[in-house]
């Protein structure tokens, strides 16, 4: 993204980036040294993730695990600091090995400096997807619940 692109437009970005299932161009998004953080995660999965290649390690199944649909109900808050966003969102698809729906409402707090990503605090719940749905993701193997991280107005952002 240009170097003087909003959070709010380079948030959106990302999530498009997501529906179209671009990993590689959504980890673009982020500065090398940026910080993914998981204040919910469960046992067993990452809390914070350091740098862009262990965000995009981190990333780099996601579609294999979870096909998202849409993102609806988007609502970006500005902070009094421009540089950070709140976001409120619900995103709607399939846990790809189980064909069970897959349904979050997510609260991210981000903050982008020269277009790109330097923090993202996810607060996904991993108490809302069913047991099992995507426990591979990011290689554990130990969690039985699905991790996804994963975002002025509400909008509806959907494919196609």
């Amino acid at each position: 993204m240009a170097p003087n692109a909003t959070p709010a437009s380079v948030y959106r970005r990302g999530l498009r980036l997501l529906l179209d299932k671009d990993i590689a161009a959504w980890i673009d998004l982020w500065d090398d040294e940026g910080v993914f953080e998981f204040p919910f995660a469960p046992e067993g999965w990452p809390a914070r993730l350091d740098g862009k290649a262990a965000v995009a390690a981190y990333m780099r199944g996601y579609p294999d695990h979870i096909d998202l649909h849409a993102f609806s109900s988007v609502r970006i808050h500005h902070t009094a600091r421009p540089e950070t966003i709140v976001v409120e969102m619900h995103g709607t698809g399939r846990l790809v090995r189980t064909g069970d729906p897959f349904a979050m409402t997510y609260i991210a707090v981000v903050t982008v400096r020269n277009g790109l990503i330097v923090h993202y605090r996810d607060y996904w719940n991993p108490l809302a997807l069913p047991a099992g749905g995507a426990s591979d993701f990011a290689g554990t193997g130990a969690a039985t619940r699905s991790a996804a991280p994963g975002r002025t107005g509400a909008t509806t952002v959907t494919p196609g």
